[in-house]
């Protein structure tokens, strides 16, 4: 007979999630701001409007909220499984150092990505979609500036990140 394992649906959603949120971050990074300064530099082009109306926004839209799914799942499953504070504190309130540092570190890397995504990313994109009333040239400048700078870290951050996570998984002590 089928039994439900809600363990393995919480895994599942996890890792969903996150291949959306870690797609989406690499989209934007490889594929999107290099199209937005192409489109951007075409005279005889649609411009970067057919882009930033109708991409854009959707796509930071899965982006957040697969961002924010991923976390908790992921945080929903350590604590289903009786490991949160063993891996947020690296292994040092268990002792159990070799999955729960190395996992602990994919956790406070995606932590930061995720504070990346909410509190610096999205609120400086809405000011760049016109989003936010008030905003002036100078203040868009800047936040271009954060927003390409803060996507490329949380880019090279994402590899560790994964490593990490995984390593924790299977065994990998570090």
């Amino acid at each position: 007979m089928f039994a439900f394992n809600t363990l393995a649906l919480i895994r599942w959603a996890h890792i969903v999630a996150g291949i959306i949120w870690v797609g989406l971050l690499y989209y934007f990074n490889f594929v999107q701001m290099p199209a937005m300064a192409a489109a951007t530099a075409d005279e005889n082009g649609p411009g970067p409007a057919a882009i930033g109306r109708y991409i854009l926004p959707r796509a930071l839209l899965w982006f957040r909220w697969a961002a924010l799914a991923t976390w908790g799942t992921g945080a929903l499953y350590l604590l289903t499984t009786g490991q949160l504070l063993s891996v947020f504190t690296l292994g040092l309130s268990s002792g159990d150092t070799e999955y729960a540092l190395a996992l602990g570190v994919g956790v406070w890397l995606g932590t930061i990505l995720l504070f990346n995504v909410w509190a610096i990313l999205w609120p400086n994109q809405k000011k760049l979609m016109g989003l936010v009333s008030g905003v002036n040239e100078a203040e868009l400048a800047k936040a271009k500036t954060r927003v390409a700078t803060v996507a490329r870290v949380n880019a090279v951050l994402s590899i560790p990140m994964l490593m990490f996570m995984v390593a924790g998984g299977h065994g990998v002590a570090l």
